[in-house]
Order: C-alpha cells, then sequence, then structure tokens
C-alpha cells in the first residue's frame, strides 16, 4: 500500500470496483448509474473512469464539455456532475478531444497512482471505479493500490453463456486479490416491448442468476434492455433520473439497496 494514496483516500468510506469479465456488456453504463443514484440518496460519491482506452464516463455523465481544475499543492481536481457528484476521466484532459490514448502497462500503472493520490477527492460515501474489461493492468493495478479494507467488487454481465464464462473469471480474480465481491448484476436481461409490454429474451435468459448461485453470490438483480437506457447515456442524463418511474430505473433502484444491504453484511462478517 502506497501511504500517499492511502492518506488520500482516508476520508472515502466505501471503493466499489465495477469490473466484467468481457466488454459489450454495459458495465460504464452501471457504473454511470450507480454514482448518480447514489448521490440522489444524499450520498457524497466520486467516480473514477479508469476504462483509459474508452473514457465514456463523462459523456454519459453530461460533462464532457468541462476539464479537470488545479488545486492547490499540485493535486488535481475532479469535475462536478452536480452537489454531490466527483467526477474524474482522461476525456476530461484539456485538448485531449478525440485522440486515443496509446499506453504500455507502466504508464497506466503510474497514471492510476497520480489519479489515486493527487485527486482532491475528500470526504466521500462511495467512490466508484469504472474498469476496463477483464483482467489487466487496470484492474491489477486497482486492486493492488486501493485500500484493501474499503474496496469491493461489483460484477456486471449479460446473460448468455460467454459472458458468464467471463463472469467466474472476474470472481476468481477478485478472490486471489482478497477483495471480497458485493454481488452480479445482470444487465440487458430481458427486452420488453414499448408497445405490448411482451416480454422476449435477446440473450437468453437467468444467466447471471445461474452462477451466482453456483458461485455462493449475492444476485443484485437484473437490468432490462431498453432503448431509452441508451438514448439518456448518449443525452448525457442516466436513466435513473431521466426517467425515475420507468421500470428500468425501478429494478436499478433494488439492484441500489441490494448493494447498501450487501455492503452492510460485508461489514459484519
Amino acid at each position: 500500500m502506497d501511504d500517499t494514496i492511502e492518506k488520500n483516500l482516508e476520508k472515502v468510506r466505501h471503493i466499489l470496483v465495477v469490473m466484467s469479465g468481457k466488454g459489450g456488456v454495459g458495465k460504464s453504463t452501471v457504473a454511470a448509474n450507480l454514482s448518480v443514484a447514489l448521490a440522489e440518496k444524499g450520498k457524497m460519491v466520486g467516480i473514477l473512469d479508469a476504462d483509459f482506452h474508452g473514457p465514456n464516463i463523462p459523456k454519459m455523465l453530461g460533462v464532457e464539455a468541462y476539464s479537470l481544475g488545479a488545486a492547490t499543492e499540485g493535486r488535481i481536481e475532479p469535475v462536478r456532475a452536480g452537489k454531490r457528484l466527483k467526477v474524474v476521466s482522461l476525456a476530461l484532459l484539456p485538448n485531449l478531444g478525440d485522440s486515443p490514448v496509446i499506453w504500455r502497462g507502466p504508464l497506466k500503472i503510474n497514471v492510476i497512482r497520480q489519479l489515486l493520490s493527487e485527486v482532491v477527492w475528500d470526504e466521500l460515501d462511495y467512490l466508484i471505479v469504472d474498469l476496463p474489461p477483464g483482467t489487466g493492468d487496470e484492474p491489477l493495478t486497482i486492486a493492488q493500490m486501493a485500500p484493501r479494507e474499503k474496496s469491493k467488487v461489483v460484477i456486471v454481465t449479460t446473460p448468455q453463456e460467454v459472458a458468464l464464462l467471463d463472469v467466474r473469471r472476474a470472481i476468481q480474480f477478485a478472490s486471489h486479490l482478497s477483495m471480497p465481491v458485493v454481488g452480479i448484476i445482470e444487465n440487458m436481461s430481458v427486452f420488453i416491448c414499448p408497445h405490448c409490454g411482451k416480454e422476449t429474451h435477446l440473450f437468453s435468459s437467468g444467466g447471471g442468476e445461474k452462477v451466482a448461485e453456483e458461485t455462493g453470490i449475492l444476485f443484485l438483480g437484473k437490468v432490462p434492455f431498453d432503448p431509452e437506457v441508451v438514448s439518456s447515456g448518449d443525452l448525457g442524463r442516466p436513466f435513473v433520473v431521466e426517467n425515475p418511474n420507468g421500470q428500468t430505473a425501478k429494478s436499478f433502484n433494488r439492484i441500489i439497496q441490494n448493494i447498501l444491504n450487501s455492503l452492510n453484511n460485508l461489514k459484519e462478517v
């Protein structure tokens, strides 16, 4: 553990690392809406977009036009997405634009260390870390550098078997690094026709729940396949606030409550 990181994060109560075994499961959408939903519940929240090669969090939160600032003593000031949500992403660096990040592992490791130790996170109830898919440099570095006693994993998957194979790898990754898994979220679980209300399982069904049962990990819930989720993300207005009375937002809020309950249970163990 880096003492500088530990000191900088000493006022952060929980670190929730959102990861997936593979890409294309909507992990960033889940991370963005998780951060907003917690802030809507009155929590102080930070979100660190550690997906350096595909930093989409600022776009999803509607702050892509802003830039990270300079604080005192050479530290980094996050962008605010409302009173209770701080956002940090490489996409918020001045003049980055659409330029790709072409970095090898050592440089990514150094940048993660800098973001954990130099950003003015201050007092947070939750720091959400959005990771790239898989178990490479970024997930490993976060797992090794973030304070171990505060860090927990939330795994996002879709129902089809090819995604579930990678979920098992993500679970093993967390186990090897002694990071408790809060639970599994099954995204894009079922498509509900906006015209007739009929449910269609586009990617099979029940897979996330099945792998949770097999591994003894809490199943946090399902998020429907909803076209409004796509449009709200494109517009920078997360679906939990864009349509709070919609079925998708209601499903997600149940997941939030399950996450909070799971964190309380892990604290008691």
